[in-house]
């Protein structure tokens, strides 16, 4: 039987290998963009304006998850110095 994490690192070789295999990107990942601007029109009920606002919206949402994951990562790994009594411990 084989650990999650050599699954997990099985499945990453996998993926390499597959997109080192692919010679068009573009045409690889067409569909999915596809079916994302679709659900933002039909987010939108048609109304490309709209659909573009949904789009923006989807996007700075990632951007702040994003920032706030890594203020979480930042914060902890200053905590973690400090206990160590790294270089900003009191």
């Amino acid at each position: 039987m084989t650990s999650t994490s050599d699954r997990r690192i099985a499945a990453q070789i996998a993926a390499h290998e597959s997109w080192a295999n692919t010679t068009n990107r573009t045409a690889r990942t067409a569909p999915a963009r596809a079916a994302l601007d679709q659900k933002f029109l039909d987010q939108a009920n048609g109304n490309p304006v709209r659909a573009a606002h949904f789009r923006a919206a989807h996007y700075k949402r990632l951007a702040l998850k994003s920032a706030q994951a890594r203020r979480k990562a930042r914060e902890a790994a200053e905590a973690e110095l400090s206990d160590a009594g790294g270089p900003d411990a009191a």
